[in-house]
């Protein structure tokens, strides 16, 4: 007789994905188990408790808690959606662009630095504005529009005295025009889903940040773009930022390993949740034993 798998799901508050989750879970019968963050520990010397699982999905909200828990369970051998190693890349903006990059990619341009002289001269070398942002990072937070000198200097400074680490890495992008929008396009393995426009008169469409959703049909182009982006990270459960540069088309922003869906699921009438479990299902199927 066929054993049943058991999947897990890392996560750290209960939002509207993480219940649709669950229910696409009890739907398909599936012995499953709920993996609050705040409460979960591990002990190292002792993978024992972990190991019946076949897989295990993250959807913590801390970056940190999630990419430390894969790591663990990464190194114990357990599957994870997504991996350590993909959550790692796609958290890290900077680490983003750099394999976008290698990948050939197109992004936005973004320059380096790490002290506020050599950002403040990186900053003039693009030219104003710039869009200055933390190397870690959600819903729009800490994003910076530089208009000119003054305000350079200002945040620059700003930042040096925060004192943690991450702000003294200094991350500049180029500012785009956007067309009052952008997209976010969802992407399950090898398959683009479905994707929104997330539109707002502010310069920060983040539905987080009030952006309005509005389906978004998806193209050859805008599907090739995706994967390839997913591929540059090393693919998995992902959401892809898409920028419309009014010469260049479009541009790879960020790549989201936890994504959220709550806004395309309602508008694409795609079950998003229920393709990201039967991709669970079919990566806790490769190891099953």
């Amino acid at each position: 007789m066929k054993r049943r798998l058991h999947i897990g799901v890392l996560y750290s508050r209960l939002r509207v994905e993480e219940k649709w989750i669950f229910s696409s879970l009890e739907r398909r019968g599936l012995d499953y188990e709920r993996l609050d963050d705040r409460v979960i520990h591990f002990d190292l010397e002792n993978p024992q408790p972990w190991l019946g699982y076949d897989a295990i999905l993250e959807r913590s909200i801390s970056y940190y808690h999630g990419l430390y828990a894969l790591r663990i369970l990464n190194t114990w051998g357990i599957p994870t959606v997504n991996t350590a190693e993909v959550a790692e890349a796609c958290g890290d903006k900077l680490t983003t662009s750099a394999l976008l990059q290698r990948a050939a990619v197109p992004q936005p341009r973004n320059l380096v630095a790490f002290s506020p002289e050599a950002a403040l001269e990186a900053i003039e070398s693009l030219g104003y504005p710039v869009v200055l942002k933390p190397v870690v990072g959600s819903w729009g937070r800490l994003l910076a529009k530089i208009n000119d000198r003054d305000a350079a200097e200002a945040i620059l400074e700003h930042k040096m005295t925060l004192g943690s680490a991450q702000h003294n890495i200094f991350y500049i992008q180029e500012y785009i025009a956007k067309p009052g929008r952008d997209l976010r396009v969802i992407v399950v393995g090898n398959r683009v889903l479905t994707g929104i426009y997330r539109k707002s008169p502010h310069w920060i469409t983040n539905t987080a940040r009030g952006g309005i959703g509005e389906l978004c049909p998806i193209t050859p182009e805008i599907e090739d773009l995706c994967l390839r982006a997913c591929a540059a990270v090393g693919g998995g459960v992902l959401g892809v930022d898409l920028i419309e540069h009014p010469e260049r088309g479009f541009l790879v922003n960020e790549i989201n390993h936890t994504t959220e869906f709550h806004t395309v699921q309602p508008l694409s009438s795609i079950d998003v949740a229920d393709e990201i479990v039967a991709y669970v299902i079919e990566v806790a199927q490769r190891t099953a034993h």
